[in-house]
């Protein structure tokens, strides 16, 4: 039955299932729909979107379809927010303020004063505030923490073809972010310096970025990131004392070449691959579920804002003709 913006479909839950939305159904969003459908733990009640040609992807999942979001915060317990970066503080702190556990994608937002005002409403409330930095629930990544020791230089390349889909921010926040999050993480150290280049090609923002980070303990990391190569590639290249590593996100694969007095010798990581995805929003259901997700706020994704907002900021010193977006 259809009222107001909503197409009302009922099912039936267990109490041992997590009610759960998704708002906005693009690119990603539609996977997470996807993704809780099939989780045992979950019940799907339902995806919104201001497109109403998404209604189909409703009915696909056997769910209810929303138009308008405000609808659907009352009736579940948690949900995924996938609208463009522009809309994820208004949405997220809406959902947040009515006690409703929230994962946004990547970035949490794009100020680091909404970021500080979310992360503060998550925590008084006792909720989950989790970001999608998807890269972290790489099966790959996560076999390389536990190797990566002592890293003297890392090198990381986020390379894609140009897409329309995303038109309101620039290659940093909309791709180089996952890697900024990484590096933190990995080096776990304080920044000294920074040289920063970039320019936009087709939009008002920057398509192509460089940046090379100095840390406190001497790590040194080159990080490029662009949205105007002919083919997508997603590697980090670890380099230490005693190993280099190399790992491909895309294929969740990764090699270890290790000095052996003269000579190298290189090693195949073995990886027992997994949708990224899915493994992240089992962490977050999880998390709530067995009660360890109470006022736990993503910090590690407002530092990774505030690193991306200060490289946009030296960008923009450093380029004195470069066309922005007001």
């Amino acid at each position: 039955m259809k009222r107001g913006g909503t197409i009302q479909v009922s099912f039936m839950a267990t109490d041992k299932k997590l009610k759960v939305g998704v708002i906005g159904i693009g690119h990603l969003g539609k996977e997470h729909a996807r993704i809780y459908a099939g989780l045992s733990n979950v019940e799907l009640v339902g995806i919104c979107d201001i497109d109403t040609a998404k209604a189909e992807k409703a009915k696909e999942l056997k769910t209810s379809f929303f138009t308008d979001y405000r609808e659907l915060i009352p009736l579940v317990q948690a949900v995924s927010i996938a609208v463009p970066t522009a809309g994820h503080y208004k949405v997220a702190e809406q959902c947040l303020t009515a006690g409703v556990h929230t994962l946004v994608e990547k970035p949490i937002t794009n100020q680091l004063d909404e970021a500080d005002e979310l992360i503060r409403i998550a925590t008084e409330k006792k909720l989950a505030l989790q970001v999608g930095h998807i890269e972290r629930y790489n099966a790959a990544l996560q076999r390389i923490e536990k190797i990566a020791r002592d890293i003297r230089f890392l090198e990381i390349h986020r390379l894609s073809p140009f897409t329309p889909r995303v038109t309101d921010c620039g290659v940093v926040l909309d791709m180089m972010i996952h890697d900024l999050d990484i590096v933190l993480q990995l080096v776990k150290s304080e920044i000294v310096s920074m040289d920063c280049v970039g320019i936009n090609v087709l939009t008002p923002f920057e398509d192509i970025a460089n940046v090379r980070i100095k840390f406190a303990n001497g790590t040194v990391c080159d990080l490029t990131a662009s949205r105007l190569t002919p083919e997508k590639q997603r590697k980090i290249r670890i380099f230490q004392e005693d190993a280099y590593i190399s790992l491909d996100y895309q294929a969740q694969s990764a090699q270890i070449f290790r000095k052996q007095g003269f000579s190298i010798t290189k090693e195949e990581v073995l990886i027992e691959k997994e949708e990224p995805l899915k493994a992240e929003l089992e962490n977050f259901v999880g998390s709530i579920l067995d009660g360890s997700s109470p006022g736990r706020a993503d910090i590690d994704a407002r530092n990774a804002l505030q690193l991306a907002l200060r490289i946009i900021d030296d960008i923009k010193k450093n380029s004195p003709k470069f066309s922005h977006a007001k």
